[in-house]
């Protein structure tokens, strides 16, 4: 199956999760939180940097668990901007 290619928005909103994933870690190394949300490092990194835009529902709900943040914040400030 061919993955549909993402659209720049898309690529946006990877990328606004990854900067609100990074504030809320804050002094907490990426393999404490990781290792605390059942993830690699580099899996952290990758979605923190935006090459993962498009995590597993799942993998951002343990993300949002660790590191305080509600699911409502992260869909708030993430969300797609209207066009």
């Amino acid at each position: 199956m061919v993955r549909t290619p993402l659209t720049p928005e898309e690529r946006e909103r990877g990328e606004r999760l990854g900067r609100l994933l990074r504030q809320a870690r804050g002094d907490r190394t990426m393999v404490e939180v990781a290792a605390h949300a059942g993830l690699s490092a580099e899996t952290l990194r990758k979605i923190e940097t935006g090459r993962a835009p498009t995590p597993a529902f799942f993998t951002v709900a343990a993300l949002a668990g660790v590191l305080g943040l509600s699911m409502d914040e992260v869909a708030a400030r993430c969300a797609l901007l209207p066009a």
